[in-house]
């Protein structure tokens, strides 16, 4: 498989779980969070589970607190100057979605 191959299908992926992501949403939350913004927020839980050394764990199963991932994904897009609005709780939503298409597609 070519480079470009991967991308695209990585991109496929990523619309998908965004797909997936906005249909576990409350209503109210979908006319808040873009699909964009939504990709972003995927993008730094990820960076969430790099910097936080998580993804090192040895351990069998690994306890998440979504909460934490909701506020660094919070601070980290007022840091970046992304957004000032993102809020921790309606952020953990996307937060939950994000690992139940995790736990999903294993």
């Amino acid at each position: 498989m070519s480079f470009e191959d991967e991308l695209r299908l990585d991109e496929e992926e990523n619309l998908r779980e965004v797909e997936f992501i906005r249909s576990q949403l409350p209503v109210d939350f979908k006319k808040i969070y873009s699909k964009s913004d939504i990709l972003w927020i995927m993008d730094a839980i990820v960076d969430y589970y790099y910097t936080s050394g998580i993804l090192e764990s040895n351990d069998d199963e690994i306890d998440i607190d979504m909460e934490a991932v909701a506020d660094y994904v919070c601070k980290k897009a007022v840091s970046e100057g992304v957004s000032k609005s993102f809020n921790p709780e309606e952020v953990f939503f996307i937060v939950q979605a994000d690992l139940d298409f995790q736990e999903q597609n294993l």
